[in-house]
C-alpha cells in the first residue's frame, strides 16, 4: 500500500510541475521549464523508493543498452530509402486518383447525373 501511495505522489509531482508550467504563463520560460524538470526529478526520486520504480529504472537502462547496439543507416542509405518512399507515395496517390475518377464516372453514368 505504501508503494502505491509513493507512486501516486510521484504522479502528483509530475502533474504539479505541468500545472505550474501552464498556470505561471506570465513568468519567464526558464522558470516554467525548471518547474516541469523539478516535478519530473522529484517524481523519479520518489519512484526510486518503490520496487516498481526500480524495475522501471532497470528496464530503462536495458533499453538504452539495446539502443546502443542498433546499426543506424548511413546518409546514402537514408536518402535512398526516402527517395523510394517518396516515389511509392506519388505512385499510390496517382493510382488512388485514377480509381476514384473511374468510380466517380461509373456512378455518374449509372445515376444519369453526367453532363
Amino acid at each position: 500500500m505504501a508503494n502505491k501511495l509513493k507512486l501516486m505522489l510521484a504522479g502528483l509531482f509530475i502533474v504539479a510541475g505541468l500545472a505550474g508550467f501552464y498556470l505561471l504563463g506570465d513568468k519567464p520560460l526558464v522558470v516554467r521549464i525548471l518547474l516541469v524538470l523539478g516535478g519530473v526529478i522529484a517524481a523519479g526520486v520518489m519512484a526510486w523508493f518503490t520496487p516498481t520504480g526500480r524495475q522501471f529504472a532497470g528496464f530503462s537502462g536495458e533499453a538504452v543498452d539495446e539502443a546502443k547496439k542498433v546499426v543506424w543507416p548511413t546518409r546514402k542509405e537514408a536518402m535512398q530509402t526516402t527517395g523510394i518512399v517518396f516515389v511509392f507515395v506519388v505512385l499510390m496517390a496517382l493510382f488512388i486518383f485514377g480509381v476514384d475518377t473511374l468510380l466517380a464516372t461509373i456512378v455518374k453514368s449509372l445515376t444519369s447525373r453526367g453532363a
